[in-house]
């Protein structure tokens, strides 16, 4: 868990990551599922996911950017895998385990619910795919919970390129200094401090999120 410190302005408005901060992370169910495989996680994830710290041409990228399906993306996959692996890596066997497991996290939503009961504003930003959204989407109460969703799949851009903070602090009017990002992809926790946010990286386990939302929370809430 690492984040920005200092003598900083007041914060305004929080951005929250979807997978990996209110739902297990993404990143840590495939590494099971690929080892389970037996295949090596390294270049097996980048097969699925490309280079992640990146915005590249890999399918999925382009998935998430909204400029592609899912089924093109996944026989995109398909072929890559084979060319690196010898074997074909299928992105619907890794969406299935990701969808068997548990559920949202109440400690998460409760922090939030804490920060706009205090004045602040909350929204989401996710990598996502047109196709996942009656999924992920009611899994939270998210008109109740936040101002906005920035979905890179219907804006066109995606972590970790500034361009997505740019949009989502125009969102919420506020100003990129005065806004707290919490993601659980250090990639993206490094895109979001480019682009002038403070940033959180809560990392993969529950353990070190509730850590995190502490930290989260003491920084941008007022003492009692």
């Amino acid at each position: 868990m690492t984040s920005s410190s200092g003598s900083a302005p007041p914060i305004e408005a929080v951005f929250f990551d979807f997978g990996g901060v209110f739902i297990d992370s993404p990143f840590a169910v495939v590494e099971e599922r690929l080892g389970d495989l037996g295949m090596d996680p390294v270049i097996a994830l980048e097969c699925v996911f490309g280079p992640y710290d990146d915005d590249t041409d890999h399918p999925w990228h382009r998935l998430e950017r909204g400029e592609i399906t899912f089924d093109v993306a996944r026989g995109e996959i398909r072929t890559l895998s084979v060319d690196r692996l010898g074997s074909p890596l299928d992105p619907m066997d890794l969406m299935a385990r990701m969808a068997g497991g548990g559920g949202p996290r109440g400690w998460m939503v409760d922090g939030v619910r804490a920060l706009r009961d205090a004045g602040l504003r909350t929204a989401v930003i996710t990598n996502n795919a047109r196709e996942f959204a009656p999924f992920w989407r009611p899994i939270l109460p998210l008109d109740e919970l936040f101002d906005h969703v920035i979905d890179s799949s219907e804006v066109g851009v995606r972590k970790p390129d500034t361009r997505i903070f740019e949009l989502a602090s125009e969102r919420l009017d506020v100003e990129p200094g005065r806004a707290m990002f919490i993601d659980d992809y250090v990639g993206n926790v490094v895109g979001a401090r480019v682009a002038g946010f403070e940033a959180i990286c809560c990392g993969y386990t529950a353990e070190t999120a509730q850590l995190a939302l502490a930290e989260l929370l003491a920084r941008c809430l007022p003492p009692n």
